[in-house]
Order: structure tokens, then sequence, then C-alpha cells
């Protein structure tokens, strides 16, 4: 039988606004809201654990949540006033999931191949840059996706909706620029680093070996750090007057030359 809850000021919706809202409580509670049937759907593919599942059945009918849910999720159904408190898109789809987190640090990470190609981002800020890369890293199959510095969890709703589900579909870790430096070269994965700073075209260098295309912000680029350790530093060539692009559009120039190299080979 599923519930119903009319009232925007029951506790548990008071409990899931404050997950909307606000990045400790998810990390406190382990828990996140996730929005839209394909978002849902892309995390349990992913293996994501979800607990209850909210529906405005007027959106979202009992046969879609049916076929969406498998049967071991708690399902309510809410009423206009409740949904409208809880989603986060002007453009409704009628279903809320509550998902349980998981570890992303960069020790819990686990690689299904030895010549992996994966994507780094330094310090990345803007909820749809991020979410852009993690959509470029699924168009490209990438082996992981791992954030330097991350400014913001990756269980923001912006992030979650501006990578329409990517976030859940990547093999995904985060940590420090020295811890993830560290796991680089004890995998023996070759670091090619974004930069204007002693660098060659980007496509002069071979990928076909286990590689990390690392990129930075487009205000500071990356760290010294990275500079440093670098197996090389790569440029694109610019044909205008400016000598920087969106991180995600560079980004998938460079992992897509990657990808190009590898199919060839």
């Amino acid at each position: 039988m599923t519930n119903r809850i009319n009232s925007a000021l029951n506790p548990f919706v008071k409990q899931l606004v404050q997950l909307k809202y606000k990045s400790k409580e998810r990390k406190k509670s382990g828990l996140f809201l996730i929005e839209g049937e394909r978002e849902i759907t892309l995390a349990l593919k992913g293996g994501y654990d979800i607990e209850t599942i909210l529906f405005y059945p007027e959106i979202f009918s009992e046969k879609q949540l049916n076929d969406l849910t498998n049967k071991q999720q708690n399902t309510i159904e809410v009423s206009k006033e409740v949904y409208q408190k809880l989603a986060y898109r002007e453009t409704t789809e009628g279903v809320i999931a509550v998902a349980k987190t998981k570890d992303l640090s960069i020790k819990s990470i686990s690689l299904n191949t030895a010549n992996p190609l994966i994507l780094v981002a330094e310090a990345p800020e803007k909820p749809g840059n991020i979410g852009a890369l993690l959509r470029t890293a699924d168009a490209a199959n990438v082996d992981a996706v791992i954030i330097a510095n991350p400014k913001t969890d990756l269980y923001n709703p912006n992030i979650i909706r501006s990578s329409i589900g990517c976030v859940f579909t990547n093999l995904i870790a985060t940590g420090s620029t020295p811890e993830i430096i560290e796991f680089l070269k004890e995998n023996n994965i070759n670091i090619y680093c974004a930069s204007l700073q002693a660098s060659v075209e980007y496509q002069t260098q071979d990928y076909t070996k286990p590689t990390a295309i690392v990129v930075g912000t487009e205000a500071i680029g990356l760290s010294d750090d990275w500079l440093k350790n670098a197996t090389q530093n790569i440029i694109i060539p610019m044909q205008g007057e400016i000598d920087s692009m969106n991180v995600s559009v560079a980004a998938g120039i460079l992992i897509f030359e990657a990808v190009r190299q590898r199919l060839i080979n």
C-alpha cells in the first residue's frame, strides 16, 4: 500500500528540503535527492541504493512508478504542495527519489582496466561545468572521473540536473591534488596537463597507454603541483584572439583525441 503526504509541514518533508538545499545535511545524513525518471533510472543502474520514491500522481502515474521501481523502495504519493516544495526544476517530472550517497574518496576507487583513460578536473566550481564534464566523460566512456579539491559535493541537485544523471554513470572519485597525483603515479598512469606553460600541441602526444587528462579552471588553470608532476603539459592551439576556452569544451577535445587514438591503435 502506498502512503500519502499532503502537507509541506510534514517532518519528513522538512528533512528532505534540508537535503535539497544544504550540502552539510547531505554529508551528515548520507542521503540526497534525485529528481526525474531518467536520473533515477541511471542511479539504479549505477548501483545506488534508493530508499524512498515520492511521486505526484497527476504528473507521474502509478504505472510509471511500477515500471521504475524494483519493489524494494518505499513509495509515497505526495500532494501538489509537497511536490512543488521538493522539486528543483521548473519543468516538472512528478517523481523524486531519496538515495544513499557513496564513498567517493580516491582511496575507494578501483579501476577495471590495466589501460585506463581518466579525466581529472582540479577545483571546478560551477555545477554547470561539472555536469558538462561528466556528460563528456560518459559520452567518451572514460574509465574514471576524478575531481581534485572539490568546491561542492557531487550530490548537489544542480550537478545532478546539469549532468542529466551522468554523475551516476561514471566511476567518480574525489581527493586532494597530492592524493590524486600519488594515486596516478602508483598506478603508472601518464599525466597530461592542459596548460599554457611549457606545453606542446595536444595532438602530438600518445594517449594509447594509461592516461590521465587533467584540466583546471578557466580563471587560474592548474596548480603548480600538477605542472611539476606532469608527464607532459599540452595545449589546444587557438585560432582566434583568446587563449582559453570553457573547461568542459577543452576536456571534450582532449578526451576524444585520446579515444580516437585508442580506436585506431
